[in-house]
């Protein structure tokens, strides 16, 4: 069990989580929480609200005091419960529906082609920095409406907020720090900008949220706040998890990316199939509200769960040969397996989810349509120490137009 919480193991936590489950459905940890193996059991703790999310800081990062949640570790909706959460999360969903999404497009689909031209014009680059990040990065911050010149503090406050999601007991002073300093410069630099916006809005998200909580009964200053990091950190670190990661697996599976080419009408299917074949958020945890029986534990009000995405995305019983990447493998919809528990399920299912799938779709077009050969130029690969939002940090490509 401790394998997999290893730093050794960031490179495939795959191999323990199949021995755990292989091993059982449910596995105790020497800090009280659960382990869930198991496709059934993790999707039915997603989908039922006697299941709460709001214990996650609680359970992980009892160094943060409730005084000092707000300012140390702004999460907002995405650790609630209803009725708060539901509230929250309307205020921002509108900026996210497929409508909404959709209007972006053309503007990632320029962004995506910039970034194949520099990549063709570099050849040799890291995928991480000049492409897994500027995407969506770019994207969040125009919605939200963080100017340009901040995009790179926005970064890197982003990358210790999410090293912060891991458990403290596994993280060093220095990223202790890091966390607590990057949340308050983040809290600080929104009320700088909130108040810009006030007195100058424009067409953005933190122009429209800024007008609710100056209506006073609906969002209060700190709920902005957090919510403002909250879908910036949100709406971008798992994205570059997925383009990072995913481009990694197609160069691992060059005759995958070929067959993408020979068959675009699966690039759908194949962004879903990399986000369960290396799902950007490794696991998540729950705590039982009530008496609950699950995989024949009997769960007490109070106990806690950590739900192993990685493992139940790659559970035999639900995905057949589920460490073969397949990318037609939710092409077709009579035939195609449960959805995947890349986004979650239930009230907490991703609200980024159809931003996310559209940057990853125009960008597979785009390189299939400009880019003949992606091959790595370095085997020795560099992963951050994130357990939970896990990713890599850096990856050397090699990129050869299509003739």
């Amino acid at each position: 069990m401790a394998e997999l919480f290893l730093p050794t193991h960031r490179a495939d936590p795959y191999t323990p989580c199949r021995v755990l489950r292989e091993a059982g459905p449910v596995h105790r940890t020497p800090i009280g929480l659960h382990l869930l193996t198991r496709y059934a059991d993790c999707a039915a703790v997603l989908q039922n609200n006697a299941w709460s999310h709001a214990e996650e800081a609680g359970q992980l990062h009892p160094s943060i005091s409730a005084e000092d949640a707000a300012e140390e570790m702004p999460t907002s909706f995405l650790w609630m419960d209803p009725p708060d959460h539901t509230r929250l999360r309307t205020l921002v969903s509108k900026a996210f529906t497929p409508r909404t999404v959709a209007r972006l497009r053309p503007r990632i689909e320029q962004l995506c082609r910039d970034l194949v031209d520099c990549a063709l014009d570099r050849r040799e680059f890291d995928l991480i920095e000049g492409m897994a990040y500027p995407l969506p990065l770019t994207i969040v911050c125009e919605l939200i409406g963080v100017p340009a010149a901040d995009h790179r503090s926005a970064q890197r406050w982003s990358q210790d907020l999410a090293r912060g999601f891991d458990p403290d007991v596994l993280m060093t002073p220095e990223a202790h720090q890091a966390r607590s300093t990057a949340s308050r410069e983040f809290m600080a630099y929104f009320r700088e900008l909130i108040d810009e916006r006030r007195a100058h809005p424009q067409d953005d998200l933190l122009s429209a949220l800024a007008a609710v909580e100056d209506r006073g009964d609906v969002l209060t200053e700190t709920e902005l706040l957090t919510t403002c990091v909250t879908t910036l950190v949100a709406g971008h670190e798992t994205t570059v998890n997925l383009v990072g990661s995913g481009l990694l697996a197609l160069m691992r599976n060059p005759g995958q990316f070929e067959r993408l080419r020979a068959h675009p009408e699966y690039i759908p299917s194949a962004v879903n199939e990399l986000l369960r074949y290396e799902p950007p958020v490794q696991m998540t945890t729950r705590s039982a509200k009530e008496h609950i029986t699950l995989a024949g534990h009997e769960f007490q009000p109070g106990d806690g769960v950590v739900v192993l995405i990685n493992s139940a995305n790659r559970d035999p019983e639900v995905y057949h040969d589920p460490e073969t990447l397949d990318v037609a493998r939710f092409h077709d919809r009579t035939t195609q397996p449960p959805r995947h528990l890349g986004f979650s399920l239930g009230i907490h299912y991703c609200l980024g989810a159809p931003l996310a799938l559209l940057e990853m779709e125009v960008l597979l077009h785009e390189l299939l349509d400009r880019v003949g050969t992606m091959e790595l130029t370095s085997e020795d690969l560099k992963y951050k120490p994130n357990l939970i939002v896990r990713g890599l940090a850096e990856l050397a490509v090699r990129f050869e137009a299509l003739s």
